[in-house]
């Protein structure tokens, strides 16, 4: 597995949902939800299937061989 393509995030934590959109590992929302409940999405390694997750500074967020990482900008 390739290592995580860190995504920068400012403010507050994001809600798992978003951080798909936003990383690239989902389409849209609608896919997102679809990936999610279809049991495929992981949150540091075990499997997430809460849209509406909170995301924090480090976690890593994979589909398939993708993953992203949540970067906290402040």
């Amino acid at each position: 597995m390739s290592d995580p393509v860190d995504v920068p995030i400012t403010g507050e934590p994001i809600r798992l949902g978003q951080f798909l959109k936003l990383a690239g590992l989902a389409e849209d929302g609608s896919h997102a939800k679809d990936l999610i409940d279809a049991e495929e999405v992981t949150v540091n390694d075990e499997v997430e299937t809460r849209r509406g997750r909170q995301l924090t500074d480090g976690d890593v967020v994979a589909v398939g061989g993708n993953r992203g990482k949540v970067i906290l900008v402040r």
